[in-house]
């Protein structure tokens, strides 16, 4: 029987502690505003959602998806360096859809420039779901990547915090599993440090130590705990400042040394550039966004990421590395079988015999089948007969903005989840990501790791997964 069977007193003590436990610890977030809500005033909180058991995972499958990730780091390193695969991809899509335009002409005009920094830090997370065939059977399942994800890789802290509140019940209070788990199935999880390493090693490579880090944010972020946790981290055991500004007080604030370009803000000069927005349009309302993106691009900073980064994480490229052979331009065959082994069938739409052939199959099969954007961050995604609206509103051109993938199909089980102090039950799925931290100087790296794991868990009757969205709450394997 899992989640753990206990009395309904034991249960209601064990809440108590675990929401205890997250609103001393930093587990937090500001509260969803309501109708009537202006603004959050800055002092209200509450805990994060978060899963009560950590979920049960294949061990074999989570010790894959991290065997995967230093690989991961390196192939998009070395995708977002060739020029070809840029252009292949976004010459159309940037026809078709406003942002991605917007920054591959940054791209274009940067690159006419001249890149004054030839170094780049990347903070990846690749995301898989388990995959079964029949959709219900655990002991078959494997990892099927779902996205990799170059720009504003969010939750390693408050996923670093989650593993540390289960291993805390474990070991304190009393009946909360029973027999049913044990320490050394909760892996440990160093995402905050990782993280917070990649950007002093980057800072380090910089050479300025009177310099700092910038982490660029949406005004008002209501998560912005788990960007602190960060900000804390880098001063407390790398002694670095950090400061977050959004890219309006860029646009508004920075400027360009003469000397080397670098990147000046009231007086200080920029050594990292972190990206915890401008992954949406909705981060670009007016040009004043766009100018300080391009800004930013053009500086001497190291950047996290780079725009080219960003553009070779659009789910156009994921698409185009599922042809056969594409692997193989950027990594060895054995490497290349290995992450081709976790993809899910992935088609495009565009004209193209085989984008044809993929329209067709949407036709009749959309219940299969998932149809992406070019976007992030969650709510994006358009499933089953929503497919077919969506395919009768476009023009075979139109499609060109969108791929399809194959519905993974996971394996449900049972845990409680613990949203604004609110119990909900039923069955769940998982969504596994593993973090990597990369820094190169053009073909040189420097730095390459996998660096921690974050587990969302959502209800089975929810499609989409992102945790600031609402349809997900922050999680741990249970490796079995």
């Amino acid at each position: 029987m899992y989640p753990p069977q206990t009395t309904e007193k034991a249960l209601t003590e064990t809440i108590r502690v675990a929401i205890d436990w997250a609103l001393a610890h930093g587990l937090v977030v500001r509260p969803m505003l309501s109708e009537n809500q202006v603004e959050n005033t800055n002092a209200t909180v509450t805990h994060a959602p978060f899963a009560l058991y950590p979920t049960p995972f294949p061990r074999s499958q989570f010790e894959h998806a991290t065997h995967l990730q230093q690989p991961w780091n390196s192939l998009i390193h070395r995708m977002s360096r060739d020029d070809d695969l840029i252009a292949e991809t976004m010459e159309t899509l940037s026809k078709l859809d406003e942002f991605m335009n917007g920054l591959y002409q940054i791209y274009l005009q940067v690159n006419k420039e001249g890149v004054a920094q030839t170094a780049s830090l990347g903070i990846h997370r690749n995301d898989y779901l388990l995959h079964a065939k029949s959709g219900a059977d655990a002991k078959t399942a494997k990892i099927q990547q779902v996205e990799f994800n170059t720009i504003a890789a969010s939750f390693g802290s408050l996923s670093t915090r989650t593993t540390q509140l289960h291993r805390f019940l474990l070991a304190s209070v009393k009946g909360y599993a029973g027999d049913q788990i044990s320490m050394d199935q909760l892996p440990q999880n160093k995402a905050i440090q990782s993280i917070a390493h990649g950007l002093a090693t980057a800072w380090k490579h910089y050479g300025n130590p009177n310099a700092r880090v910038v982490m660029i944010v949406q005004p008002g972020e209501r998560n912005a705990f788990d960007q602190r946790w960060i900000e804390y981290t880098l001063l407390e055991e790398h002694g670095i400042l950090l400061s977050r500004l959004s890219l309006s007080d860029i646009n508004s604030r920075a400027t360009l040394s003469p000397d080397n370009k670098g990147l000046l803000i009231d007086g200080y000069e920029v050594a990292v550039t972190y990206f915890r927005a401008g992954y949406g349009p909705e981060d670009y309302p007016t040009q004043k966004e766009w100018d300080a993106r391009l800004l930013i691009e053009q500086s001497f900073s190291i950047k996290c990421p780079t725009v080219a980064y960003q553009l070779v994480g659009s789910k156009k490229v994921q698409q185009v590395l599922a042809v056969p052979g594409r692997l193989e331009r950027y990594v060895d065959t054995e490497t290349a079988d290995k992450m081709r082994s976790s993809f899910a069938g992935l088609y495009p739409l565009d004209e193209s015999p085989e984008g044809m052939a993929a329209y067709e199959l949407a036709l009749k099969h959309s219940e299969d089948l998932v149809m992406k954007p070019q976007r992030e961050g969650g709510g994006n995604n358009i499933y089953g007969n929503d497919i077919l609206l969506q395919l009768k509103k476009l023009s075979p051109t139109e499609r060109n903005a969108y791929i399809l993938m194959d519905l993974i199909k996971s394996p449900p089980l049972d845990n409680l989840m613990i949203r604004e102090g609110r119990t909900i039950t039923g069955q769940v799925v998982s969504e596994l990501g593993i973090y990597g931290t990369f820094l190169a100087d053009g073909d040189r790296e420097i730095l390459n790791e996998a660096g921690g794991h974050l587990l969302r868990t959502k209800a089975t009757t929810t499609l989409e997964g992102g945790v600031a969205a609402g349809f997900a709450v922050i999680d741990s394997p249970l490796l079995v």
